[in-house]
């Protein structure tokens, strides 16, 4: 069974950098074809594809974010990690990491496997 479970820090400052890891269990990230992503859903609206890394190690971003988002790996750990820098009021949302089997951006009915999302707050 294929789990992913998100760890990180609750609340944030405005202008700090948000950093979120992903812990998956039963599965390898590097297996070959799935995608690792991170979504997320502000209070009252919707869900919101952020990023994603491949099996192969290669990055997605959404163009609104990009300027501000990474998405790391630590395959050792089978964890990978997203950074949102500069945040501000408006990335106060529930973050959510998921598996796709194939490349999925905002089709989110071919997310499998999802964590439990965690909230993050950014407030001074």
């Amino acid at each position: 069974q294929v789990q992913l479970q998100e760890s990180g820090p609750g609340l944030v400052k405005p202008s700090q950098t948000l950093s979120l890891t992903c812990t998956v269990s039963g599965d390898s990230i590097t297996s070959t074809y799935y995608y690792w992503t991170w979504i997320r859903q502000p209070p009252g609206k919707g869900l919101e594809w952020m990023g994603t890394i491949g099996w192969s190690g290669s990055t997605y971003f959404r163009p609104s974010l990009k300027s501000r988002t990474s998405i790391s790996r630590d395959t050792s750990k089978n964890q990978f990690t997203l950074q949102l820098s500069s945040v501000t009021p408006d990335d106060t949302a529930v973050y959510y990491c998921g598996r796709s089997l194939l490349y999925s951006r905002a089709r989110y009915t071919a997310y499998k496997y999802w964590g439990q999302g965690t909230q993050v707050t950014v407030s001074s």
